[in-house]
C-alpha cells in the first residue's frame, strides 16, 4: 500500500510538472504573439527599404553581437531575443516578396475580445481556405493589398484554427497604447481604425498570407525556457569541468558498456569513432562530435545509440546520494554453464524433478497452466536501464536518412546482437521509405486494431481524444523518437508522460542556436551535437542578424569557446586525390584515408586525366541573372557539362548502368537549366540517370562521379555566396571516384580558397583550359595524350612512394573563421537553399 501511495504521489508530481511546463509555454507564446501582432506592416516595409548603412545608426542599437560565452542568463536572452525577432521581421517581409499567395476576400462573421486579444471568425472560400494552416501570419485589411499601394485599415493576425472548410479563426492584438518599439509598432490611430471597422456594419475584408510563425515561435519559447535546463551554466559559458559535486569522474566514465557490445564496436568502428562514442559515457552534459565528409558520421550515431540504450550506470542515483556499483568482469559462457548446472542439476532433462510432485490443491499457490502463461518476464539490463532517446535534425531529408539506417542496419544490444529498436518518426513530409514508422501510420494501425477488437465496457472516448492518447502512448513507449528540430516543439511532445534522457542532434552545425534549444526544452541529462561547422551553415534571411552572429550554431559557438570536440578523422568515401585538397584547405590535413580507399575508388576512366579522380575545367563563360532574382545561370558552363558527360559515358558505357553521376551547382536556376538541357539532348529516360541538384540539396549525399558547375564568371567582381568555403567544401566532397569542377578560374581566383584550388589543380596537372568547340577536348588524339600524361604521373607517384597523392607545394593555410557575408550573399543563400524538386522550367 505504501508503494502504491508513493507511485500515486510521483504521478501527481509528474502531472504537476507537466501543467507548470504547459503554463510556462503558453505564457512565452502569448508574449511572442503580442510582440509580433503589434508590428506595423507599412513601417516594416519602409524599414526594409532604408539603406542599411543609414539604418545602423537609427535601429541597430537594439542588436548585440553573439559572444562565444555569456556572463549570465539575462545577457543571453537579451542578445538572442533581439536577433530572433529581427529574423522574424525578415521572414515576414520575405514572405511578401515571394508573391506565391494572393489576397482573398473574406467576411468577419463574429468577433470577440478574450483577455488581451481579439478573436474573429472569417468566412472564406473553400479552395482559398486550404492555403492557410495554424500559426500562419496574415494581413487582415479593409482594402486589397496591391503592389505599390498600402491599405489604410489593417492589422496583423495569426491563424488559430480552421473550423471546417469555410471558416478561419484568427487572433489579433489591438493594443491602444501601442508598443515602445517605435521602429515597427503600430500607433493609436491605426489601432482605432481597425476597432471602428470591426464595430461597424459587416462588410468585405481582405486576407493576405505572409509566412508561418510555428518554427520561430517554438524557438522563442525554447529560448525563454533555457533557464530551467539543468546544464544552463554550460549553455551560457560554453565550458564544462570534468568534475562535479560528487568528485572526479572515474577513469572509465559514468557508464559501463557491456563487454559483448564493446567488442562489436571495436570491430566495426575506427579509433576516432570509438573515442567519440565513449565520450558520451562521462557526465558531460553536451558532447560535440565533428564529422567531416565521408568519415562515417551516421555509423557513429548508430553506435552511439546502441551504447546509450544498453550501457549500465556505474553509479545508481538514490535519495541520499549515489551508490557506486561494483563492476566485476563478465564470465564466459562455459563458466556460466557450469554455475547453471550446479544450481540446477536437472538442466538438460525434459522436466524439473520438483515439478513431478504435484500438490493436492491450489492452497500453496500452484495452479496448473498450459504453454508459457504467467511465466515471469526476464528483465535484462536493456530493460532496466533503457533510456528514452530523441533524435533530431534540422531538415526532413537529414532526419529520414537516420531513420532509414536504423530500419535497415538496426542497433546492437548488450550481447552485441543486431535488433531493430522501437522507433517512431514524428512530423510532416516523411519520405515514403520510412512510412512504416511514422506517427500517422502507427496510430492508424492501433485504431484499426481497436475497431476489430471487442468493445470495452464503459463509454468510449471520441475518436480525436483516442488518437491523441495513442500518439502520447507511442511517444512514451518508443525507445527512439525521431523529429525535426522545429517539430520537436509541437504540442504533442508537451503532453508526454515520460521525458527524454538523451537528445541526439544530427547536422547540428546547420541550425541557429535557438533552433537547437527546441528539443532540449523537454528535459534531458545529456545532449549529443553531431555535425561539421565546416560544411553548410544555417539559413538565415536577415542580413543584420547574420552580421551580428545569429547564423553561428551552438556547435560552432562552443567550439570557439574552447569546448572539447571529438573529430572523426578517417574518411571512407573519396579517392585520395579528391580528399587531398579539402583535407589540407579546411581540416589542417587532419583527414586520413580508410583502409583500401585508394583501391576501392579506382576506376577504369581514371586512365584519362580529364575524367578524374580530380579535374578542374577552366571555362570562360558568361553569367546572367534574371531581374529580381537571387539566382544566376551560365549557359556556357551548362553546355560544357553536357558535352563532358556525353563523352564520358560514351567512352565508359558502364556509367549508364545506374544513377552513378551527379551534376551539382550552387544556384537553383542553373540546376533548372541543366535539367532542361539534359532532357532535351538525352531524352527524358536517359536524363533521369543523372542526379542534378543544388549543393544544398546534396549535403550528406554522394555519387561515384560529381560534376560541379560554379556558374560565376564576371572577372573583377564578387562571386556571391560561392565564396563561402563551407559551401565549397560540400561541393568538392560529393564524389567517391571522380570530382570534376567546371568554372571560370579568373573569376573564382578573387577568393582565396578558390585561388588555392586552381593552384592545386595546376600543380597536380589536373587543370584544363577549355575553349570552344568544347568537344575538341575529347577527341581521340586528345584523350590518348591525356592517357599518356596519366601514365607518366603514376610513374612519378611510384618513384615518390606516395600512393595516390602527388607531392605538391604547400599552399598557405587560410584561417577557417567565417567572414560576415554581404546582403547579396545572404539573399543568394536563401533563394538557392535546399533541393530543386519542381519540374524543368524555361529559364
Amino acid at each position: 500500500m505504501v508503494m502504491a501511495m508513493a507511485a500515486t504521489a510521483a504521478a501527481r508530481e509528474a502531472e504537476g510538472k507537466k501543467e507548470d511546463r504547459a503554463a510556462q509555454v503558453a505564457s512565452h507564446q502569448t508574449r511572442f504573439q503580442k510582440i509580433v501582432l503589434s508590428w506595423d506592416y507599412p513601417r516594416l516595409l519602409a524599414r526594409s527599404k532604408i539603406n542599411h548603412k543609414k539604418q545602423k545608426g537609427a535601429d541597430q542599437y537594439k542588436l548585440h553581437k553573439v559572444p562565444d560565452s555569456f556572463a549570465d542568463l539575462n545577457e543571453y536572452l537579451k542578445v538572442f531575443e533581439s536577433l530572433l525577432l529581427e529574423e522574424c521581421r525578415a521572414q515576414i517581409l520575405r514572405g511578401d516578396d515571394d508573391g506565391e499567395t494572393h489576397c482573398h476576400m473574406v467576411a468577419i462573421t463574429h468577433w470577440e475580445r478574450v483577455n488581451e486579444f481579439y478573436f474573429a471568425r472569417l468566412a472564406i472560400d473553400t479552395q482559398a481556405s486550404q492555403e492557410f494552416t495554424e500559426n500562419d501570419l496574415v494581413l487582415l485589411s479593409k482594402e486589397k493589398v496591391l503592389e505599390g499601394a498600402l491599405p489604410t485599415t489593417y492589422a496583423f493576425a495569426s491563424v488559430e484554427s480552421c473550423e471546417g472548410q469555410k471558416t478561419l479563426r484568427v487572433r489579433m492584438y489591438l493594443d491602444r497604447e501601442g508598443q515602445k518599439d517605435g521602429t515597427s509598432a503600430r500607433g493609436f490611430k491605426s489601432v482605432m481604425q481597425v476597432l471602428t471597422a470591426l464595430q461597424g456594419p459587416s462588410s468585405a475584408w481582405w486576407l493576405l498570407k505572409l509566412c508561418n510563425l510555428s518554427t520561430i515561435m517554438r524557438e522563442y519559447t525554447s529560448l525563454h525556457s533555457v533557464g530551467v535546463l539543468p546544464f544552463v551554466n554550460v549553455i551560457l559559458s560554453g565550458t564544462y569541468s570534468a568534475t562535479n559535486e560528487t568528485g572526479s569522474v572515474p577513469a572509465q566514465g559514468w557508464w559501463n558498456i557491456p563487454q559483448p557490445l564493446l567488442e562489436y564496436l571495436k570491430l566495426s568502428h575506427n579509433d576516432s569513432q570509438l573515442q567519440a562514442i565513449q565520450a558520451g559515457l562521462s557526465h558531460n552534459p553536451l558532447v560535440l562530435i565533428q564529422g567531416p565528409p565521408g568519415t562515417g558520421k551516421t555509423q557513429t550515431i548508430l553506435g552511439l545509440l546502441s551504447v546509450v540504450l544498453h550501457s549500465t550506470p556505474i553509479k545508481q542515483p538514490l535519495m541520499n546520494g549515489e551508490v557506486m556499483f561494483e563492476q566485476k568482469p563478465e564470465i564466459s559462457y562455459s563458466e556460466k554453464k557450469q554455475h547453471w548446472i550446479k544450481a540446477s542439476p536437472w538442466i538438460g532433462q525434459s522436466v524439473n524433478p520438483r515439478d513431478l510432485n504435484m500438490p493436492v490443491d491450489g492452497d500453496d499457490g500452484f495452479f496448473p497452466t498450459s504453454g508459457s502463461q504467467f511465466r515471469p518476464e526476464t528483465l535484462g539490463t536493456k530493460r532496466k536501464h533503457r533510456a528514452h532517446v530523441l533524435v533530431c535534425a534540422p531538415s526532413n531529408s537529414a532526419l529520414d536518412e537516420i531513420v532509414l539506417r536504423l530500419l535497415h542496419t538496426g542497433l546492437r544490444d548488450e550481447n552485441g546482437l543486431m535488433y531493430t529498436p522501437s522507433i517512431v518518426r514524428v512530423g510532416l513530409n516523411a519520405h515514403h521509405s520510412v512510412q512504416s514508422v511514422t506517427m500517422d501510420n502507427l496510430v492508424a494501425q492501433r485504431m484499426s486494431s481497436m475497431e476489430r477488437s471487442a468493445v470495452s465496457a464503459g463509454p468510449r472516448a471520441s475518436a480525436g481524444m483516442e488518437r491523441d492518447r495513442m500518439r502520447i502512448a507511442i511517444l512514451d513507449e518508443a525507445s527512439i523518437v525521431c523529429s525535426t528540430l522545429s517539430f520537436s516543439g509541437a504540442g504533442v511532445f508537451m503532453r508526454m508522460n515520460r521525458g527524454f534522457d538523451v537528445v541526439v542532434i544530427d547536422e547540428a552545425a546547420q541550425a541557429v542556436e535557438p533552433s537547437t534549444l527546441v528539443p532540449l526544452a523537454h528535459g534531458c541529462r545529456q545532449v549529443f551535437l553531431v555535425g561539421d561547422p565546416l560544411q553548410l551553415p544555417a539559413t538565415v534571411l536577415s542580413t543584420e542578424a547574420v552580421a551580428y552572429g545569429y547564423g553561428k550554431s551552438l556547435f560552432r559557438r562552443f567550439q570557439k569557446a574552447g569546448y572539447p570536440v571529438n573529430l572523426l578523422n578517417t574518411q571512407y568515401r573519396m579517392h585520395p586525390e579528391i580528399r587531398e585538397f579539402p583535407s589540407r584547405e579546411f581540416y589542417e590535413s587532419a583527414l586520413e584515408d580508410g583502409a583500401e580507399v585508394h583501391t576501392l575508388t579506382k576506376r577504369p576512366w581514371h586512365e584519362h586525366r580529364c575524367f578524374g579522380p580530380f579535374a578542374f575545367f577552366d571555362v570562360d563563360g558568361t553569367e546572367t541573372q534574371p531581374a529580381g532574382s537571387g539566382s544566376w545561370v551560365n549557359k556556357d558552363e551548362a553546355e560544357f557539362v553536357l558535352v563532358l558527360y556525353r563523352h564520358m559515358v560514351a567512352t565508359y558505357p558502364e556509367l549508364k548502368s545506374g544513377p552513378l553521376v551527379a551534376v551539382i551547382s550552387p544556384y537553383k536556376l542553373q540546376v533548372k537549366l541543366l535539367r532542361q538541357r539534359f532532357t532535351e539532348v538525352l531524352g527524358k529516360e536517359s536524363a533521369r540517370l543523372v542526379d542534378i541538384n543544388t549543393v544544398d540539396g546534396f549535403q550528406g549525399r554522394e555519387k561515384d562521379v560529381a560534376i560541379f558547375s560554379c556558374v560565376r564568371a564576371s572577372q573583377g567582381k564578387g562571386i556571391g555566396f560561392v565564396s563561402d568555403f563551407r559551401r565549397m567544401n560540400v561541393g568538392l566532397t560529393r564524389a567517391r571516384t571522380s570530382m570534376l569542377v567546371v568554372g571560370c578560374a579568373d573569376a573564382l581566383k578573387i577568393d582565396k580558397h578558390w585561388s588555392n584550388l586552381v593552384s592545386s589543380s595546376q600543380q597536380r596537372r589536373r587543370y584544363f583550359k577549355v575553349k570552344k568547340p568544347y568537344y575538341a577536348l575529347f577527341t581521340d588524339s586528345s584523350l590518348e595524350e591525356m592517357k599518356k600524361m596519366e601514365d607518366e604521373f603514376e610513374m612519378n607517384l611510384t618513384r615518390t612512394g606516395i600512393p595516390g597523392v602527388a607531392k605538391i607545394a604547400r599552399i598557405q593555410q587560410v584561417p577557417m573563421d567565417v567572414e560576415i557575408p554581404d546582403e547579396e550573399e545572404v539573399v543568394e543563400a536563401y533563394d538557392n537553399h535546399g533541393d530543386v524538386d519542381e519540374d524543368v522550367e524555361d529559364v
